[in-house]
């Protein structure tokens, strides 16, 4: 492995896992075999990236978050202290399914999952989309959705700089003016 990236000492990575440049890894960190990690991504104290997840260019992993096999992150995702990924619907310690019984989720670029929510297994997290913390997403979200509570429903729209928008759906923050159709958000040009 290349020493483009930091890795702290207290931290374990097993073989076949490719870390991109820039990347920091800090402590008691876990990135198990067949991960794949981007460019310019920070991973917080505590994560563990089980095997063969797939984490896209500049991700930012806050401390104590589980990225389970079955998920995906693409570029720029944010994942919340904390916050959770679950990869089997009806998991039984008795009769465990291995890896062809996880259910893939899927964490659009930009998208944004604040501290402490659950992202159940088996969805599709939009782009520039904003879970807020302590949310339990068990359906897919659309892009730009501000997701809230348990479970999380949409409560609203968010920009893409991350500002969440009034209710003629301007941002008053970059000042970009989206409109709403079919119940999908879609910028003005």
């Amino acid at each position: 492995m290349s020493k483009e990236y930091y890795i702290h000492e207290s931290s374990y990575v097993d073989d076949d896992v490719v870390i991109g440049s820039g990347t920091k890894v800090w402590h008691f960190c876990h990135l198990q075999k067949g991960a794949r990690i981007g460019e310019q991504c920070s991973l917080g104290q505590n994560v563990n990236i089980s095997n063969h997840v797939i984490v896209g260019n500049g991700v930012k992993i806050q401390n104590n978050v589980s990225i389970y096999e079955g998920v995906e992150l693409e570029d720029y995702v944010f994942c919340g202290p904390s916050m959770v990924f679950t990869n089997d619907l009806t998991p039984r310690s008795r009769y465990p399914k291995g890896h062809a019984g996880y259910k893939k989720t899927l964490v659009k670029h930009d998208a944004s999952i604040g501290a402490n929510a659950t992202i159940v297994c088996g969805h599709t997290i939009g782009e520039y989309a904003l879970i807020g913390a302590g949310a339990v997403v068990s359906t897919d979200v659309v892009p730009h959705a501000l997701m809230l509570g348990v479970p999380a429903v949409r409560r609203g729209w968010v920009c893409e700089c991350g500002t969440i928008l009034d209710q003629a759906l301007k941002c008053s923050n970059c000042g970009r003016q989206y409109e709403e159709i079919d119940g999908k958000l879609r910028e003005k040009l």
